[in-house]
């Protein structure tokens, strides 16, 4: 397949979309970002990587975040993450304290905030260094050794946090949190706060089109693991648009409210789109659109 021509006829198709919807507000340091911009990459599962727009301009990954804390806690600790947060849809905005309540601190699944922090926590018992490990992941994986935090983000994101820091301390009265509450939060928020492009992170993700395996050829998670991974981001992914995005797009995908989606096709590609605009659920408007034109016209999905 020719990719190039593909996403250029992507690009094209999604033209009208972009610009829509609203740039993130609640994180200042994100509230500047130009609603114009558009980007997407293709990297196949030999690393290969094809693109089109503002592909190679970094962006902050924010929740895209929680795929890579998953995984890793998953390659170092197996199932016992499970005893600590669910694997269901929450059916309720991204930070939501309603569900805790009534499931005893346990939060509904990984993607959301509060589950999220439960996934950065035990990553930081098990490294003592969460969001350094994260991001020495995502060097490697991406082939690109500049990848950075961004400390402007960083900041901003703890200097606007309470809602975060009320589910972990509410989490932590529970018993669900490990580590104090202000270390979760530190390594949480400099995860978010990583800049990388669409190149990158498509290129980081492969190890889940490639069933579990790392860039080189070492295995990260077991076909297994990595299947349930990609399973928990179609059902979960999308905020509480997850129902909506697994019927336009018909693959997992985790989104970030910087603008970006990472998307799976597994044994084919990762891909991974960007545009800062989103809709009243936290969701690029011209990147769910995209990935719907490019389902559309190759014909692959999960379904």
């Amino acid at each position: 397949m020719d990719y190039q021509a593909v996403l250029d006829e992507v690009a094209a198709l999604v033209k009208p979309q972009i610009g829509r919807g609203r740039v993130a507000q609640y994180i200042p340091a994100l509230a500047s970002v130009d609603a114009d911009r558009f980007g997407i990459a293709l990297a196949d599962v030999d690393g290969h990587v094809t693109g089109v727009g503002d592909w190679e301009r970094p962006f902050s990954m924010q929740s895209i975040s929680k795929v890579f804390s998953l995984a890793l806690v998953l390659a170092d600790d197996g199932e016992k993450l499970w005893r600590r947060v669910g694997r269901e849809p929450s059916g309720n905005p991204f930070n939501s304290l309603v569900q805790l309540e009534y499931e005893n601190g346990i939060p509904r699944n990984p993607f959301i905030n509060a589950g999220a922090l439960v996934v950065t926590d035990r990553l930081q018992t098990l490294t003592g260094d969460a969001s350094t490990t994260m991001l020495d992941f995502l060097r490697s994986e991406s082939g690109n050794p500049d990848l950075a935090f961004d400390q402007e983000v960083a900041v901003s994101e703890s200097a606007h946090g309470d809602r975060n820091a009320a589910v972990a301390h509410f989490m932590a009265s529970y018993g669900n949190l490990h580590n104090p509450v202000p270390t979760v939060l530190e390594h949480y928020f400099w995860q978010c706060s990583i800049e990388m492009s669409c190149r990158d992170l498509a290129l980081a993700g492969g190890f889940l089109a490639r069933h579990g395996l790392r860039a080189d050829g070492s295995r990260l998670l077991s076909q297994s693991e990595a299947k349930r991974v990609n399973a928990v981001m179609l059902t979960c992914g999308t905020y509480d648009a997850a129902g909506d995005f697994a019927y336009r797009v018909g693959l997992p995908g985790k989104s970030g409210v910087g603008g970006g989606i990472v998307a799976v096709v597994p044994g084919r590609c990762t891909l991974c789109v960007w545009s800062p605009g989103l809709d009243a659920r936290g969701n690029s408007v011209a990147g769910v659109a995209a990935l719907d034109h490019f389902t559309t016209l190759t014909g692959w999905s999960v379904f």
